[in-house]
């Protein structure tokens, strides 16, 4: 158990996290706040196990010990649990599983704090976000937030955040909804038009890879 009890570094791991994602996040309404609190859930969930109790490790134990003998059941490489199923073997901070989990950690928090240098620029101007990340689809904000998840979830999956994952995505998903039909009744036919040229998550294909996907069905 010394690789765990670190709860220091718990602390300040879910405070760098919980603090940055509320700098951009800034919750103003109830549902802005249990947005935000679910996410701040995932990431309290996430970092106590990583350094502080490693609770799906002790749950999973006998089923784990049974598929895995070779574990080094509480161990923090132990808490790899991607890294155990794959049966790879070393250091699992050195495998490509890892260096994606902290690519999609890094950009996710990258792509955050860009939208919302535009989003910002957008309301104090008072006019719809059209810019930037806006122009290739209408919530990037919530991309960033389910892209920063989901590279946690790589990197660390637990039996409390692999459930909370799906959750938190239909969150961000109906919250995404309410905001656009504010929008429509606040922007009116500009934002409307905004819609019907924009996707809401997934960005159209560039246009020559459009063209190919055409030439490829003939």
């Amino acid at each position: 158990m010394a690789e765990y009890g670190l709860w220091p570094l718990v602390l300040i791991n879910t405070l760098i996290f919980v603090v940055f994602a509320f700098s951009f996040a800034r919750p103003r309404t109830g549902r802005d706040w249990r947005s935000f609190g679910a996410f701040a859930a995932f990431i309290v969930a996430l970092f106590t196990e990583m350094y502080g109790f490693p609770l799906t490790l002790y749950l999973l134990s006998g089923w784990l010990g049974s598929k895995y003998p070779q574990l080094a059941m509480f161990s923090h490489n132990g808490g790899h649990l991607w890294y155990t199923v794959f049966g790879l073997k070393g250091d699992p901070h050195q495998y490509p599983i890892h260096a994606l989990s902290d690519w999609l950690i890094m950009g996710g928090m990258l792509f955050l704090a860009v939208t919302w240098r535009y989003l910002y620029k957008a309301q104090r101007e008072g006019r719809v976000a059209t810019n930037g990340p806006y122009a290739f689809v209408r919530h990037p904000q919530y991309v960033a937030f389910i892209t920063i998840m989901a590279g946690f979830l790589i990197q660390w999956p637990t039996i409390l955040t692999v459930p909370m994952f799906p959750i938190l995505v239909y969150m961000y998903i109906r919250l995404a909804r309410l905001e656009e039909k504010e929008s429509l009744a606040y922007f009116g036919e500009e934002y409307a038009k905004y819609m019907a040229a924009t996707p809401g998550f997934f960005p159209k294909l560039p246009r020559f890879l459009r063209m190919r996907e055409a030439d490829k069905k003939l």
